[in-house]
């Protein structure tokens, strides 16, 4: 059975702890095995890279680490701001994602 995340693929999240603490970004991954989140933009690494089909030249390329979930809080559609998620049944009878702040929503 997989874990249910609070973060999905396409969501604007601000990073509450670490290196990247108040970053915000669009989730790239989310990487369920090991409950991490790659965000765009932010935890950025320098990878050193050799000569390929890709990148001929070679060198140093940047590109975004994971973060972990817990590191991660939703942003609010409605305000900007982070918000915790919560669920519940909409109209149709649907289980939907929504904003514990403002009580909306969340696409």
């Amino acid at each position: 059975m997989q874990k249910k995340l609070h973060i999905k693929k396409g969501d604007t999240v601000v990073v509450i702890a670490g290196n990247s603490k108040g970053q915000k970004g669009r989730v790239l991954e989310v990487i369920r095995k090991t409950d991490r989140a790659i965000v765009e933009g932010v935890n950025m690494m320098k990878k050193h890279t050799k000569p390929n089909a890709e990148t001929p030249q070679g060198g140093i390329i940047e590109q975004e680490a994971p973060v972990h979930i817990s590191n991660l809080m939703l942003v609010d559609p409605k305000t900007g701001e982070a918000t915790r998620v919560g669920k519940k049944l909409n109209d149709d009878g649907k289980l939907v994602r929504i904003s514990k702040k403002t009580g909306e929503e969340i696409k």
